[in-house]
């Protein structure tokens, strides 16, 4: 049975032309004294921002305000605008004002450094940037590095104006492009995952339509993040369920794990989006008598430490809801258990609902038997089996045809299915490294690498880590340097400036020889048993105090 707002959708031709805009906007007409976005003191002085609460009729006047300055400047349908903005509501005022118009946004990830941007501003064929203040020279000279032709401002400084074109009558429908976000993959460079209207109202639709341990409550939910708005989970399904459910969105810069609770608190939060790593870090904390002080009913997230879920629901009161999905399958294939039995403690994402599809596949493309470890498989139950995924990588039509092979999107993620259909994850089958809620590709680590002088070659791998789940660790052939500490402190403060923090390697560990193939490419499969005996023989040394952000 379809989720009423899907049917309701399908039904109903007018709207096939509903954009996340337009949803806010007829929410907005209901409800504009209600609260849209609350900022905490905290977020509020990391930004210098004011704390306060922004209502649905504000934010609409400030979108419009916005909406109309971007018309003026020339822009219209089919444009992309970077924004690295963060979690600041400005990014939520310029996002619907661009989708207004039929604009895509490319938010931009503000740990990313020169080499990264280099390649985002130039693969997304951006024609603007707006950004804050403190990183306005770095694009500018990624873009000259480039030799591209791309503006860099501010919020507060005036739009340029932009040749104006012939498509600026075309309306923005559900097929519009919404947004370009980048992912990681085992190419070695991030992919650009064009996200439609339908994406993003779909996400919201999901959300709304749940039951269960995650249902809302319409123009009562109040759901806080400190996930970032340049991931799918913030931008896609925080934000459009809230303006489905006329609900206010707790926007935090970042988790703050000693003042969690108190902004949670103050923020008077009914709901909470995570990441494995969190409920972890606040577990650590000492144990207080106001740790069920609070309005939370659930929270929703994935990758909890099997041994601290049920301590962490016991202690702080509510129930933590594991869930799968990728950015490529946003709502339209995710599952979740948020039905009893949970089977707490399994790495257990629950069972598929009965618009999602799903198969298990061993190697050779053969369906596996329960309990017995397989490829995870989905697409959409009914005519369209991609209803609610995304429309594609941008200028990669080669990829996306491999990740939709055979009619199924091929995840990439090993998992077991019991005999009652719950299912179980296990492992990743690509070759990425999973640390704090960030996926990380191997090969884009070493391409980056490779291009310090003292590197010969290098092989990435994931190294195991009880907080983060996994770290990066390398193991590198040198050119004519010592294999010293001094060295590799050298390395990863370069690295520092060439990518984004967290990828940068947290272990290095130098050697003569790595395990390469006839055709001088690495044997990934012996990188697991290399970290294991380099870990036994204390052989990496540990650069993990290193990685900080860079301001």
């Amino acid at each position: 049975m379809l989720p009423l707002a899907i049917f309701n959708s399908l039904c109903d031709f007018s709207m096939l032309n509903e954009t996340v805009y337009k949803r806010f906007e007829k929410t907005t007409k209901n409800h504009k004294n209600l609260p849209f976005v609350h900022i905490t003191l905290e977020t509020a002085s990391a930004y210098g921002i004011e704390a306060t609460e922004i209502s649905y009729g504000q934010m609409l006047n400030s979108v419009n305000e916005w909406k109309l300055k971007f018309e003026k400047a020339g822009y219209s349908y089919g444009d992309r605008i970077g924004l690295l903005l963060q979690n600041r509501p400005i990014f939520l005022e310029i996002w619907l004002a661009l989708n207004c118009i039929g604009l895509s946004v490319v938010p931009i990830n503000p740990d990313l450094r020169i080499s990264e941007l280099e390649y985002i501003i130039e693969h997304s064929e951006m024609k603007l940037i707006i950004s804050t203040e403190s990183r306005i020279f770095e694009l500018e000279k990624a873009i000259s590095n480039q030799k591209l032709d791309v503006d860099v401002i501010s919020s507060n400084c005036e739009i340029p104006d932009i040749q104006i074109k012939d498509n600026s009558n075309i309306a923005p429908n559900q097929s519009t492009e919404c947004a370009l976000l980048y992912t990681s993959g085992t190419t070695g460079k991030p992919k650009g995952c064009i996200l439609s209207n339908e994406y993003f109202l779909n996400c919201g639709d999901w959300y709304s339509n749940m039951d269960g341990l995650i249902s809302l409550s319409y123009a009562r939910e109040r759901m806080i993040t400190p996930l970032p708005l340049f991931h799918m989970n913030a931008m896609a399904v925080s934000v459009t369920a809230m303006i489905t459910v006329a609900g206010c969105l707790v926007l935090l810069d970042r988790f703050h794990p000693s003042t969690w609770w108190k902004s949670v608190r103050e923020s008077e939060a009914t709901c909470i989006h995570y990441l494995g790593i969190m409920p972890s870090i606040l577990m650590n904390n000492p144990i207080k008598t106001t740790d069920k002080d609070h309005s939370v009913r659930f929270g929703f997230g994935a990758g909890i430490d099997q041994k601290l879920h049920n301590s962490f629901e016991e202690r702080f009161g509510f129930p933590l809801i594991e869930g799968w999905a990728m950015t490529e399958t946003g709502s339209g294939g995710t599952i979740s258990a948020h039905k009893e039995p949970r089977k707490i403690g399994l790495s257990c994402f629950g069972k598929p609902e009965n618009d999602v599809e799903i198969k298990i596949i061993d190697e050779y493309g053969n369906d596996v038997g329960p309990n017995l470890p397989g490829e995870l498989l989905v697409r959409r139950n009914g005519k369209n089996k991609k209803y609610g995924f995304f429309s594609g990588y941008l200028k990669n039509d080669l990829a996306t045809k491999e990740v939709w092979k055979n009619g199924w999107f091929n995840t990439g993620d090993i998992v077991r299915k019991d005999e009652t259909g719950s299912l179980y994850f296990i492992d990743r089958k690509k070759n990425i490294i999973r640390r704090s809620g960030e996926n990380i590709a191997a090969v884009e680590v070493e391409s980056i690498l490779n291009r310090h002088p003292n590197v010969k070659i290098c092989a990435a791998v994931a190294v195991p880590d009880k907080l983060r789940e996994e770290e990066v660790g390398v193991f590198i052939i040198l050119n004519e340097s010592e294999n010293t500490r001094s060295t590799a402190n050298k390395i990863v403060k370069w690295a520092l400036t060439q990518m984004a923090y967290y990828k940068v390697p947290g272990y290095i560990s130098f050697t003569n020889e790595l395990p390469l193939t006839g055709t001088q490419k690495v044997r990934r499969g012996d990188l697991k048993n290399l970290v294991k005996n380099t870990l036994r023989n204390d052989g990496f040394y540990d650069m993990r105090n290193l990685k900080r952000r860079q301001v």
